[in-house]
């Protein structure tokens, strides 16, 4: 080919393929004009516009084509051999992929011809949940002489892997985890082939030991004979694989969107486990201290903790309330019914973005008849503990627990006491000011942060008691000892702070009612209220613990959304 010459303008040129390279359409760079004619013809440069002038010349000189400069042009040459080689490789790369592609395909095709059938001649399979163990039900075989259980199950695709041309699949059914093995023909089936995460799959097959050395859930694997999935039940893949939908780098804000797809992952399934057990172990210690069990309305007229956290909305024409607390009605038992509690849904309208509020919670309620303050406080001791015991009695359950919080030890009573007062000097003491950068007084609403700092280096539960009548609920009994403090009580647990309120309740009529008229309530929707100081009083205390927190202090969540099903707090109500 006959020598040309190229064009280069630094300044207007551009590096595109429709560019001719000649002086009304010149490249941009010269490695460009090289990639695209080779080294062996003319190049000529200039920078129209930012090029400099020599001395005594006028400004059109810098308009002036002039031959590139020979490093300029070695450089340009290096350039062009380096993309030259990365598109071969790029092409390479193309052509391997669309062979495999090609080969995929055909694979694909052929195993579309394989059609497996469960053989019949094989002992009946027994359907199993996946965490079943007890040798009456299952036996493990060992591969030659000892035949294990053939078993039928049900589950979805924790996670898969191939090694040659056996199958590995972790399989899920909310009960627990069971490795399955898939050889020979199965292995090669189009919906083996084509497995994605989270797809349902019925299987059967003989439960064996694991090899030496090895690992499985249970130290166990199901080594399959036969699987189906069926209609509908393929997960999606691609680019809508849950993989690529949820992982441990997607926002959290993503991931509350996505919580149906969250809630399938190993830490938030674990923790809906834990609650699980926890709200029936609640119910349990309950049955145990022979408390009856009540369910009071949602849908109410009065309020309990201040107006200004209450959800308003109309009623057939009458004002009406979501609940805060369902301690009133909770009160109105005991005279009929003894000691009560109820596990049911409070709401609290603040706008509270921090990570220990939810404008809806599951809130463990209690009311006790004819106790003390101390009364209130060991009750408060032994259902925790207790709770905490039943818990963790489960083995799978306290597995659980420990992997997701590893340094959890049970805690020990008595917990730590302290009153009000106390924790005011200790705070001074160590130096954790209120939230307007003063040393915290008498009379303080102890903030959030100083409360969990204190619990945190206390490091263990606290019952932190008489508060000030002024920070503290009209109906909360006064200290007779002291009167400007309740006898109330809040228990503190590390890294989450207060989980439980409570206190002893105004049990003389006169008293409450002045309350009432403290803090300008008008008692005559109470009446229900106030009339059961009328007829048979008595002395009696309660409070509330919210579930989520308790739940974020065993399973160390950082936030309560992540212990509840779909969480409602301040801005979202969805999905």
């Amino acid at each position: 080919m006959a020598e040309q010459t190229y064009y280069i303008d630094e300044d207007v040129g551009e590096d595109i393929a429709s560019q001719a390279g000649t002086e009304s359409s010149p490249y941009k760079s010269l490695g460009f004009a090289v990639l695209q004619h080779g080294d062996s013809h003319q190049f000529l440069t200039r920078k129209s516009t930012t090029g400099t002038v020599p001395e005594g010349s006028d400004s059109s000189a810098k308009l002036e084509w002039k031959p590139a400069a020979k490093a300029a042009l070695k450089k340009a040459k290096n350039y062009a051999q380096q993309q030259q080689k990365k598109a071969a490789r790029e092409q390479e790369l193309v052509a391997r992929r669309t062979k495999e592609e090609a080969d995929r395909k055909k694979i694909l095709e052929e195993a579309k011809k394989i059609v497996i059938e469960e053989d019949m001649s094989l002992p009946k399979a027994e359907r199993i949940k996946l965490d079943v163990t007890d040798p009456k039900k299952v036996k493990l075989g060992n591969g030659t002489d000892v035949r294990g259980t053939r078993v039928r199950v049900f589950g979805r695709v924790h996670r898969e892997r191939r090694q040659k041309e056996v199958m590995f699949v972790t399989l899920r059914d909310g009960y627990g985890l069971m490795q399955v093995i898939f050889t020979g023909p199965l292995a090669k089936t189009y919906d083996a082939l084509t497995l994605t995460r989270e797809t349902s799959m019925e299987i059967c097959g003989e439960l064996r030991e694991v090899p030496p050395g090895a690992h499985a859930p249970n130290d166990r694997e199901l080594h399959a004979d036969y699987f189906k999935v069926h209609k509908g039940w393929k997960a999606a893949g691609g680019d809508d694989a849950i993989t690529n939908r949820v992982s441990k780098d997607t926002e959290h804000a993503t991931l509350l969107d996505l919580r149906h797809l969250t809630l399938r992952g190993e830490t938030a399934s674990k923790v809906m486990i834990v609650r699980d057990t926890v709200e029936y172990a609640f119910n349990q210690v309950y049955r145990e201290l022979r408390m009856r069990k009540v369910s009071p309305p949602a849908l109410v007229q009065t309020q309990v903790e201040g107006g200004a956290t209450l959800f308003k909305f109309d009623y057939y024409n009458e004002k009406a309330f979501l609940t805060q607390s369902s301690q009133l009605y909770l009160e109105t038992c005991l005279p009929s019914m003894g000691d009560v509690y109820c596990i049911d849904k409070s709401f609290r309208a603040e706008r509270s973005l921090t990570r220990r509020h939810l404008a809806e919670y599951t809130h463990i309620e209690a009311e006790l008849d004819f106790i003390t303050f101390d009364d209130l406080l060991d009750h408060l001791e032994l259902v925790i503990c207790r709770v905490v015991e039943i818990t963790m009695s489960d083995p799978t359950i306290a597995k659980h627990v420990m992997e997701l919080n590893p340094e959890f030890t049970m805690p020990d009573r008595p917990f730590k006491r302290m009153k009000y007062s106390e924790a005011i000097k200790w705070l001074a003491e160590h130096g954790i000011l209120n939230e307007d950068g003063e040393e915290h007084k008498f009379g303080d609403d102890i903030a959030e942060a100083a409360e969990r700092r204190m619990t945190d280096v206390i490091g263990r539960p606290l019952l932190l008691s008489h508060f000030p009548v002024s920070v503290k609920a009209f109906y909360m009994q006064k200290d007779k000892d002291e009167p400007l403090v309740t006898e109330s009580v809040d228990c503190l647990v590390p890294g989450v702070g207060e989980i439980v309120g409570g206190s002893m309740r105004m049990y003389d009529y006169d008293e409450l009612m002045g309350a009432f008229e403290r803090e300008k309530i008008d008692p005559a929707a109470y009446y229900w209220y106030t009339d059961q100081r009328k007829y048979g009083s008595s002395p009696h205390g309660g409070y509330g613990l919210g579930l989520e927190r308790f739940l974020a202090w065993l399973c160390k969540q950082h936030t309560v959304r992540d212990c509840c099903l779909y969480p409602r707090y301040f801005g979202r109500c969805a999905p």
